[in-house]
């Protein structure tokens, strides 16, 4: 089963949902996979008796090609001094970002192709924001409402509420506005998912 989750720029939903849920491989952003190392990891649980594979993938997540492409892209519509390249460079990274919409599907066929095992293609969307909360998830939310209204009436403006530790904290807007926060590689999470043996298309 290869399960799309949220996550165009950044891998935090598919490997925490990943680990959370048992999945074998998970696939991020942050790290290109390789389609043979993760069609390997599939094929030898199968060996190993294991009747299924769940294959856990952020809608970013990018096959080494591609993402190296992307990365030249980027540096020749930022960098390049002929106006005709950077703009055919923009061009081709639309195409690309275009192209992502289906990778999930295309993973899935690769994979087929790749273990000789049937492959069914979940797609999560926003259906997984839909879930029944958790009693951590409104002790969460009543949290950060409570300080987000606290903010208000000490008249703490262009501030963000955020969870840090057990605290609910302001942040500055202006710290954060169009910044990304990433899956840094050394993120403990990485190095359980690795310590569990869920592969990571690398």
């Amino acid at each position: 089963i290869v399960v799309e989750i949220m996550g165009h720029n950044a891998g935090w939903l598919a490997l925490g949902a990943g680990i959370a849920g048992g999945a074998d491989v998970v696939l991020v952003p942050e790290i290109p996979y390789d389609i043979d190392h993760v069609a390997q990891t599939v094929s030898a649980r199968r060996k190993a008796g294991s009747r299924f594979s769940i294959v856990a993938v952020s809608e970013g997540a990018l096959t080494r090609g591609d993402a190296a492409r992307k990365a030249e892209l980027r540096r020749i519509r930022d960098e390049s001094g002929d106006k005709e390249e950077r703009k055919q460079a923009k061009k081709e990274l639309q195409e690309l970002d275009a192209a992502q919409a289906d990778s999930t599907v295309h993973l899935a066929r690769r994979l087929e192709e790749l273990t000789r095992l049937e492959s069914r293609v979940t797609i999560l969307g926003h259906i997984q924001r839909g879930g029944t909360p958790s009693p951590a998830d409104r002790v969460l939310a009543t949290q950060l409402g409570a300080a987000a209204a606290r903010a208000v009436v000490e008249g703490n403006f262009g501030v963000m509420v955020a969870a840090r530790g057990d605290e609910a904290v302001t942040i500055p807007i202006a710290e954060v506005a169009g910044k990304r926060k990433t899956v840094p590689l050394d993120h403990p999470w990485f190095e359980t998912a690795r310590d569990l043996g869920i592969g990571l298309g690398d």
